[in-house]
């Protein structure tokens, strides 16, 4: 065994020192240099609007029917008109209708004539009259009288049209008569010549309205070659006053019809003694 001086020994403690040191700083350097784990960041949840797997696997709701604001086709007791359509108001009251206008001459002299004798009527409108005469539309709506649909440009075969082309031909109508009068109720179709159809009497409940003929016509449109204006408008006075009976629906045109306003001057104060004259609304 060698014995090492007092000096040697001194410098070995201290060499022993210096690498104790070290090996312990070599190991906090490897404790410092290991990584800390990842985190990571929790994934945002998705919006309420977003879609996820479990909704786009649901079936897709149902659509709902279109609600529509159809009338029941009406079918009263006794005799009815062609598809049947109304002869009757279904009660007491008796209902003036007035068809193919608005006729810009003979229209406004009409409703002076209703007004004066404080009487409401029914004006059954041709929509391409409506659209070439709103100012008439409005003065009817003014006057207190009521609407009805009679087709666009009176085809006589609307009835027997596709169920679309007669949709379309109504719906045409009615616009022209609104585009005038925004609010206008039209609950009343009349056919185009009487031409009811029950295809035309169904397509017409569908759009809210009730398909009217008539009880009472004088056949106002139908003047002989060889009757004068005078005769022709006494045809019609004797005609109306023979055939009206409580609840009649009377048919009479305002459109190029100067007899018909002739003999209403003498018929409306008539009628009014004797009936209880209504629009029919």
């Amino acid at each position: 065994m060698i014995r090492l001086s007092h000096t040697r020994k001194a410098f070995a403690i201290s060499v022993a020192l210096i690498m104790t040191g070290l090996v312990g700083q070599a190991t906090a350097a490897t404790t410092t240099a290991q990584p800390s784990p990842s985190i990571t960041a929790p994934s945002p949840s998705p919006s309420p609007s977003a879609e996820t797997p479990a909704a786009a696997d649901e079936p897709a709701p149902k659509p709902s029917k279109k609600r529509t604001e159809s009338v029941p086709i009406v079918k009263p007791k006794g005799k009815t008109g062609p598809a049947g359509s109304l002869l009757t108001t279904g009660s007491k009251g008796v209902a003036l209708t007035f068809d193919d206008g608005p006729d810009p001459d003979l229209t406004p002299k009409l409703l002076k004539l209703l007004a004066r004798e404080k009487v409401k009527a029914t004006f059954c409108l041709v929509g391409t009259q409506a659209r070439r005469h709103p100012d008439l539309v409005r003065a009817i709506a003014k006057g207190g009288h009521s609407f009805c649909n009679h087709s666009w440009n009176h085809d006589l075969k609307l009835g027997k049209r596709a169920h679309h082309a007669i949709r379309a031909d109504l719906e045409r109508a009615n616009a022209a008569i609104r585009a005038a009068v925004p609010d206008a109720k039209i609950r009343y179709m009349r056919a185009p010549g009487g031409n009811f159809t029950p295809a035309l009497v169904k397509i017409s409940a569908e759009m809210g309205m009730h398909s009217i003929y008539w009880k009472v016509d004088p056949r106002d449109w139908e003047q002989q070659e060889t009757e004068s204006q005078n005769s022709h408008r006494d045809k019609i006075i004797r005609s109306v006053k023979r055939h009206t009976r409580p609840g009649s629906i009377v048919l009479s045109h305002d459109y190029a019809q100067p007899a018909t306003i002739d003999a209403y001057r003498t018929l409306l104060p008539w009628l009014r003694k004797r009936f209880h004259l209504v629009a029919l609304t």
